[in-house]
């Protein structure tokens, strides 16, 4: 399943105009810095009892978030080994799901949140433009895992092939928010 072309679209200008609000302008870009930007509390599983904490394993291994009255809260696994660029993925996802205004679980809505993630934490024009050759240099620099690396450098290619170094107007606002037009 994937998404209808202009809904791709949307979500990328939705990621830049967050860029912007939250001053989101340097790499690697943090879900936790994100995230007390938006006044959002962010959790550890650890911070619960152990009865909790299989609670929360069961409603998601990786994490998830809930809106109490006003206040969003995202609630990640530390119990297991996961590394940074794992969980900081996974506090993108829970930031994307937000941002996105997602009410319910669905197929859809894991599919752009997962988009808004990559798009999120490695642009195409950021990798264009920081010059980067191969999966190994997007995952140093944006500080992602080596597979959410190669997502990221296999969309940079197909972003190349279709026209990518003609910017479109949000991919020019990003660069000028990265300092890097």
């Amino acid at each position: 399943m994937r998404l209808i072309y202009y809904r791709y679209e949307e979500i990328k200008k939705i990621v830049v105009n967050f860029f912007e609000r939250y001053r989101i302008n340097c790499t690697p870009i943090s879900g936790f810095e994100i995230a007390l930007r938006m006044n959002i509390k962010v959790i550890p599983y650890s911070a619960y009892p152990m009865a909790t904490r299989i609670l929360m394993e069961k409603e998601s291994e990786d994490g998830f978030s809930i809106k109490k009255g006003k206040q969003w809260y995202i609630y990640y696994n530390d119990l297991k080994p996961y590394p940074y660029d794992r969980i900081n993925f996974t506090i993108m996802h829970e930031i994307g799901h937000i941002l996105l205004n997602h009410k319910e679980e669905s197929q859809i809505a894991e599919l752009e949140a997962n988009f808004f993630t990559k798009f999120a934490l490695a642009p195409p024009v950021l990798i264009h433009k920081y010059n980067l050759k191969n999966v190994f240099e997007v995952s140093s620099r944006f500080a992602i895992s080596y597979e959410a690396a190669r997502y990221a450098f296999s969309y940079y290619e197909k972003w190349l092939n279709y026209g990518g170094e003609y910017y479109t107007d949000y991919e020019v606002r990003l660069c000028e928010i990265f300092g890097i037009a």
